[in-house]
Parts: structure tokens; C-alpha cells; sequence
């Protein structure tokens, strides 16, 4: 029971008008799918592990033969579903069980970010050496090259996203980064002018600004504008949204939840949700600020990242500022398996942020006892 009344009633409340949110989405449609039922197993399931693993003592993790083993099991499975996984919707990226289907994908983040955390971790005094910009690169890049040959773009960017934002806030020179960044650039700046022919520069322009082809490429980014547009202050009500309802939105329970959403209840709506995704992402770096050790911290870093990351390319490629990658919206968007791995990222902080909390204790109830 204390552990219950311990656990961080703010992060894990914040989350619930998110996922709320997503449920409005589905239920507009009511019997038409069955998105809304299958939705509210996972939910079941997702919360139901958050208690579970934010009573676990995870110190465990700091142990370099635990966190290899995570690692390399996630790359198992992504490497698996990569050579004999089902097809779905052109991306060889799920096993389908028949009843639900899982991606390794998402659990393949949650193991970067412990393996990363734990990388820079040890050290903290070195950290300055550029050798380890690019050490820390290959734990990213190695599952980023199997998301591509999928392909998975989405998940992609998100691994580099994640790597890229544990990299700048774990004390790495900037003039190392810097570099490498520039590196980066010359080289797809060579590629572009003497290597790519014309129709590989038309396909890469086309999948960065989709709006330069509406009846093609740029489709469901336009329609998704319209959708978000269309929504104005108040929005059109529950079951009113009509790019969605009559299909010309679509995906409109996975990538585009949030122009769904918008369209239903307006600019006032919006907001409520990003102010919800603000508080979740405040208590995981607050989490992060009283960590025990540097890998807690950075542990936490790594969450925000990916947190953050996956909610600005899904609303960026929703109102057609990026490109559209299959990047789902955290407790909003209508799956299984990334629905669970938030819910253990959560698990994991709180847990993370029990121990913080018992440790700051314990030596003031000694000093008393002496």
C-alpha cells in the first residue's frame, strides 16, 4: 500500500486525458472498427505493467552485463522481424500473433536509451573525447540501418533523435558534435551533387516537402492540414469530424490522431493536450534532476528525448512542417506495442525515482537513530 500512495500520481495523471484523448478519437467512429475495444485491452495491459515495474528496484540496470543483455535481446528481435516479420502496410516490421501483432521496434528504444544511459554514465570525467560521439553512434546506428532496410523511416528518426539528444545533454563537447554534424553534411552534400541521379533527388524532395505533389506524395499531409484548419477554436464536436469520417484523412487512429483530434475539438483542445504532454515530460526531467547516479539521470534524458521527440515529428508532419514518417503520438495514437513501451518507460522513472527518494531519506532517519 505505500508503495502505491509513492507512486508519481502527477506523471502517471497526466497521461490519462492523453490517452482519453485518443479514445475520442476512436469512439467517433463507434461501430464502424474495432480500434476503440482492442485500444482499451492495451490500455488495460499498459497500466497494469506501469505499477508492476515502478515497484521494481532497477539498480540492477547500472550492471554492464544486464544492460548488453537488454540491448542485445531488442537487437534479436529487430534483426528477426527485419528478415521473416509480416508485412504491414509496406514495412516489414511487425509479428503478427494473430490476434494482435508486436514491433520490436518501439522495445529496441527503450534499449537504446538504457544502453546509452549506462555508456555515459561511466564516463562522465572523459566525457569530452570525441571517440565517444562515435562509439555511443554505433549502438544507435547498428539497429538505425536495420529500421531502413524494413523500412521503417519513423522509428528511425527516432533512434537518431534519441541518441542525438542523450549525446548533447551528457556533457559532450559541442565542438566535437559540431564537427561530426559537419562531416555529416559534406557528405550528403557530395552524394547530392555527384552521386544521386535526377530521379533520386525528385523521390528525396518529394518525401521532405510533400506539399510539392498534393495528389501524390503530399495527400495525406495536405489532408491532415485541412483536418487541423477546419477545427478552428472550438472544434466541430465528437463524431463531427468530417475529413476523417468520410476518409479523406487517413490513418487517422495511428499517424494522424492528432489532426483527427484537432478537427473534433479545435485550437482549445490542442492546447490542453500539449499542456498534458508538458507536465509529463517536467516530471520526467524532475525525475531526472534527483537521480541517484548519473545513469538514473541520464536515463531519464534519454526518456525525454524520445518523448519529445516522437510528439514534435507527429504534430511537425500533422500540420505539414515535416515530412510524413510513420511516427506514431505518445498515448494518443491507436497500437499496442508503443502504447506499452511508454507505459514501462514511465515504470522504469518511477521506480528510478522511489529508490532517489528512499536514499535522500535513509542517512537523515540514521543521523536521528544515532
Amino acid at each position: 500500500m505505500r508503495n502505491f500512495l509513492r507512486t508519481d500520481w502527477i506523471l502517471f495523471g497526466a497521461t490519462i486525458p492523453l490517452v482519453v484523448a485518443g479514445l475520442s478519437v476512436l469512439a467517433s467512429f463507434g461501430a464502424e472498427t474495432q480500434f476503440f475495444s482492442k485500444q482499451i485491452v492495451w490500455i488495460s495491459i499498459s497500466f497494469t505493467v506501469f505499477f508492476i515495474f515502478s515497484n521494481i528496484d532497477w539498480r540492477f540496470l547500472r550492471e554492464a552485463r544486464f544492460t548488453l543483455a537488454v540491448y542485445v535481446f531488442a537487437f534479436i528481435l529487430l534483426a528477426t522481424v527485419s528478415l521473416s516479420g509480416t508485412v504491414i502496410k509496406g514495412a516489414q516490421s511487425w509479428f503478427d500473433f494473430g490476434s494482435f501483432s508486436l514491433q520490436p521496434a518501439e522495445f529496441m528504444k527503450l534499449a537504446l536509451i538504457i544502453v546509452l544511459a549506462k555508456y555515459f554514465s561511466r564516463r562522465h570525467i572523459e566525457i569530452a573525447r570525441i571517440r565517444h560521439i562515435f562509439i555511443s553512434g554505433c549502438y544507435a546506428l547498428v539497429p538505425f540501418l536495420l529500421l531502413l532496410i524494413q523500412p521503417d523511416f519513423g522509428s528511425a528518426v527516432i533512434m537518431f533523435l534519441i541518441w542525438l539528444g542523450t549525446v548533447s545533454l551528457s556533457g559532450i563537447s559541442r565542438k566535437h558534435l559540431l564537427f561530426v554534424f559537419g562531416c555529416a553534411a559534406v557528405s550528403v552534400s557530395v552524394l547530392w551533387f555527384f552521386v544521386f541521379s535526377d530521379y533520386q533527388k525528385a523521390r528525396i524532395i518529394s518525401f521532405v516537402h510533400p506539399l510539392a505533389d498534393i495528389r501524390s506524395s503530399g495527400y495525406n499531409a495536405f489532408q491532415s492540414m485541412i483536418a487541423v484548419g477546419s477545427g478552428e477554436i472550438l472544434g466541430k464536436g465528437i463524431g463531427y469530424g468530417t475529413q476523417s469520417r468520410l476518409q479523406f484523412l487517413p490513418e487517422y487512429e495511428t499517424d494522424f490522431v492528432f489532426a483527427a483530434f484537432a478537427e473534433e475539438w479545435g485550437l482549445i483542445g490542442s492546447i490542453l493536450i500539449f499542456i498534458f504532454y508538458g507536465i509529463v515530460i517536467w516530471r520526467i526531467l524532475r525525475i531526472g534532476r534527483e537521480g541517484e547516479t548519473n545513469f538514473e539521470s541520464l536515463f531519464a534524458l534519454g526518456a525525454a528525448s524520445f518523448f519529445i521527440g516522437h510528439f514534435f515529428v507527429n504534430i511537425g508532419m500533422n500540420i505539414g512542417l515535416l515530412p510524413v514518417t510513420g511516427v506514431t503520438l505518445p498515448f494518443l495514437s491507436y497500437g499496442g506495442s508503443h502504447l506499452l513501451m511508454e507505459y514501462i518507460t514511465l515504470g522504469v522513472l518511477v521506480g528510478i525515482s522511489r529508490r532517489a527518494r528512499k536514499s535522500r531519506v535513509e542517512p537523515a532517519h540514521q543521523e536521528i537513530v544515532l
